[in-house]
Parts: structure tokens; sequence; C-alpha cells
């Protein structure tokens, strides 16, 4: 057909829309590379949850555990074998998705196949025969990963962001001294982490990543530069207010502290917390920190706050740890002490701001913060302050099925808590599994780990069960104490009480 003279008109530019998921999106914005920049994500994004479901796939979501197992009630060693073996054969189905990643067309399938296998690698890769399975499969998970990381097929955040999480988790699977991992994910991560104009929570799960590598798998025998000591540089200068040029997200800052402090637990209490003056030599990394945690606290941001006041936590234990022997302490007249302290020392004032501040989190109100957030900062300032200030130690015990680990330092608690991020759903049939996170934590074994057969299941698990009745009559009884306070005034004698 004939134009008839008249030019065609310029297609207009296609302007950002919601997708399914709720990810903001324009197809037509990419930067050099390729990867588009202007897709945001919401900041509890995670890869353990959404609606991109892993039925892309063929793979259900059913976690095979050996409690799940029960075929003509065999014996409870062939159910546990049966169900050892059934893992396997999902992890080594999962793992095979990887080859087609970098094949597929379509960014949501992608981040479905990325989504399989962060569940499979963190709940099926279990034992040794799970990691030997995950290394026979290392070298396509981690080629469809970095094809992913640098912006190869228009991947979107989304993606990006779950392929970190799957290099964190395999990290934890494949175990310490492992210096080649951490050699081949070096630079491509610090190139996401450096890249001010990729989405922030992509940043976040780079740098999270990196730290875990560390963590976990590098050694002393890196070079200079390319070891533990340079990313705890480089979170240094994340947390910064800006960082080469721009404004650094609350989001990103926080997940700086939090990298920093996981890693600061794998140096000495000297190389965090030595030193009285800018001085001395060798000051420790924690007090060259502290004026910008400081500064930290005061933010309006909930997370960052929370990762200052954990990493001011830690600098302060290590502080308590460095105490002198009691000759030594008894020619140091007015600084004389068994254990640490700030007295004398250059940081004294700011300490003392930053545990008036710290008291003041744990007792903060107002609307402007939900009921939800109040009540999550009461709780954790409550046990910075007990240790910044009142100088004692936190507490906490995660059992398990067979056995548990207990918990009386700060350091250990930074670490379980980066260790149960990364895992999310399969943390504790991790912590039950993997040899490495055993011998970190110092997991205890009681022996009693056998499954429960389905008549045990309803005597103690049920929501029938004597347990959970008792259970029930002491909540009961605890609202009604609770009430009954509330209500105190209104009685003469209080005997409601």
């Amino acid at each position: 057909m004939a134009s008839h003279g008249r030019e065609k008109k310029a297609k207009p530019q296609r302007r950002k829309k919601k997708n399914k998921d709720g990810l903001i999106t324009s197809q037509d914005t990419t930067d050099d590379d390729g990867v588009l920049r202007d897709m945001e994500l919401p900041d509890d994004w995670t890869v353990a949850a959404s609606s991109v479901g892993s039925s892309n796939f063929g793979l259900d979501d059913d976690d095979l555990l050996p409690e799940d197992i029960d075929e003509n009630n065999v014996e409870e060693v062939n159910r546990s074998i049966a169900a050892a073996a059934a893992r396997a054969s999902k992890l080594a189905d999962a793992l095979s998705i990887a080859t087609t990643i970098t094949s597929e067309k379509r960014a949501t399938k992608r981040e479905g196949g990325y989504r399989v296998l962060f569940k499979s690698i963190t709940q099926y890769a279990t034992s040794n025969e799970g990691t030997e399975i995950l290394e026979s499969k290392w070298d396509v998970v981690l080629e469809a990963c970095l094809y992913t990381l640098q912006g190869k097929g228009n991947s979107t955040p989304a993606e990006q962001y779950a392929a970190c999480r799957v290099l964190e988790a395999s990290s934890v699977v494949l175990g310490e001294d492992r210096d080649d991992i951490a050699e081949k994910l070096n630079g491509p991560l610090k190139k996401i982490i450096n890249a001010t104009g990729r989405v922030a929570q992509v940043r976040s799960a780079a740098l999270r990543c990196l730290a875990m590598v560390h963590f976990i798998c590098g050694t002393n025998c890196l070079e200079e530069g390319e070891d533990a000591t340079a990313v705890l540089t480089l979170c240094e200068k994340v947390s910064a207010e800006s960082y080469r040029g721009e404004t650094v997200s609350p989001i990103l800052r926080a997940t700086a502290l939090d990298c920093w402090a996981l890693l600061g637990t794998t140096f000495s209490d000297a190389f965090i917390a030595a030193g009285d003056s800018d001085e001395d030599y060798n000051l420790g990394q924690g007090l060259q920190l502290l004026p910008l945690l400081a500064e930290c606290l005061d933010s309006t941001d909930q997370s960052l706050r929370r990762s200052a006041g954990e990493c001011v936590s830690l600098i302060h234990e290590c502080r308590l740890n460095l105490g002198m022997d009691e000759e030594e302490a008894a020619n140091r007249t007015e600084r004389a002490y068994r254990r640490g302290s700030w007295d004398g020392s250059e940081w004294e004032v700011l300490m003392d701001e930053v545990k008036q501040r710290i008291a003041e989190l744990s007792v903060e109100s107002g609307h402007h913060m939900s009921k939800k957030d109040k009540k999550e900062q009461r709780s954790t300032f409550r046990d910075f302050m007990s240790t910044i200030v009142d100088d004692e130690s936190p507490e906490e015990i995660v059992n398990w099925r067979g056995g548990k680990v207990k918990l009386n330092s700060w350091q250990e608690i930074i670490k379980l808590n980066f260790v149960r991020h990364c895992l999310q759903g399969g943390f504790q049939v991790q912590l039950m599994t993997n040899e490495t996170l055993q011998a970190i934590f110092g997991a205890v074994f009681d022996g009693s780990g056998m499954p429960l057969n389905q008549l045990e299941k309803r005597m103690y698990m049920s929501k029938t069960s004597e347990a959970a009745k008792a259970a029930d009559k002491a909540m009961t009884k605890q609202r009604r104490t609770r009430t009954n306070v509330k209500n105190h005034f209104l009685t003469a004698d209080g005997e409601d009480i």
C-alpha cells in the first residue's frame, strides 16, 4: 500500500509499569552493559518467598525431610536412608536447571530457576553426599550466576539478587578452606558493589555474598588486597554516607555494617578494639569506626540503627576482653583495671554519648513508628544496652531435634544471625547436617535425633497434645494476669492479681 508521502511517526518511549510481582520495570532503558537500571525492588525483597513459583521447572515446593516419608511403617533407619536418597535426587534434578538458565529468554523463568536452586541448595544439599553433588555441578552453577551478574541476557535486578543468594548459600554448603571460590568471586562481586547505578538490594546481596565467602571459604593464604581485611575495609567505605561520589542507600549502609561485624568476628580482639588514642600504633579498626556508628544511631532508618548498635556491642565486647593482668594493672594508677574499659581513653566521651543514645532507643515511643517496629526496636536495644552499659554477656539457645547450640557472646550471635539470614528456611537442616556450621557454633548433640512415628507426632506435636494444652493454659494465665495489672486501679485490695 502506498504511503502517500506521509512519514511514519516515531514510536513513543514505553513508560514504566508494574508487573505481577509489584516490580517497576522499563525494558527500554539500559546502561552501557545492557543491565536494566531503573527497576526497583521492595525493601523486604527476598529470594525465599515470592509469587514467582518454582513450578516453571517442574519441581514442587515440598520439603522432603525424614518425618514426611511413611510407607507401610518401615523402620526408622530405612526411612532416614530413603529420605536422604530422595533429597539427593531432588538436588541433582534442581542443579540441572543451571544448564538451561543461560539459554532461557524469559526473565521470569530464569528468576524462578534461581529460586529453585536456592531452595534445593539450602534444604536438600545435606551431609557429605549433598556437598559432593553440589561440588560436581559447581562450575555450571557458577557460570550461570556470573552470566546473570554480568548483565547478559538483559537480566533484571530480581535475577541478579537471586543469583547472589545462590552463590552465598553455595559457599556455606561447600565448606571451609576453599580459596579458589573466593578468588573467582572477588572480582565480579566487587564490581557490582562499586557500581553506583545498580539497585541497592542487588549491591547489598553482592556484599553479603562476598562477606560470607570470605567468612566460610577464605583462609589467610589469600593475597593482600584480595583477603578478608580488604573486604572489611570495603565495608567501612560503603557504610559511609557517600561512596564513589554518590549517596549510599540506608539498606546498603546497614548491610555493610552487618558484613563488617561478621568479618570482625574472625579477627583478634586487639585488631578490633586496641588503642587509647589516634596516635597509637595499630589502632583497632572498630575504634576508627566509632564516630560513624554514633552518627548511624541518630539515623531515621531502623535497620541502620540496629546494625550500628550491633557493631558497637561487638566493639565493646572486644574491648572488655582486652583486660590486663593484675600485675600489669597495678602499675597503671587511675586506669587500673582487670577487664578492658574506656576510662582514660580518647573515646570515653564518645562512648558515654553512645550509651545514652542506646538507652534512649531502648525505650523510644511515638506515633512515627508502628507498634511492631517499636516492640522490635526496644527488645533489640535492651540487649545492646545490657552489654554496652551493664557489661553483661548476651545469651541465646538454638534447639533442634537431637541437639542445641548455646551462644554467650555477640561474636557468636552475629555469626548466627548472618548465617540464618543466608539459609532462611534451610537453616535448621543445615545446622543439623553441615559439619562446618557445627564446628563454628560448637553444636552439642544429645543422641535423640531419630524421627518420630505418626503416633508420637500426635502425642507430642499435635495441637491437642498435653504439651500444647499446658502451653495454652500458661498463656491464658499470663494474659489474665497482664489484664488484671492494667485494671489494678479499679480494685481496692488488689486481690484480682
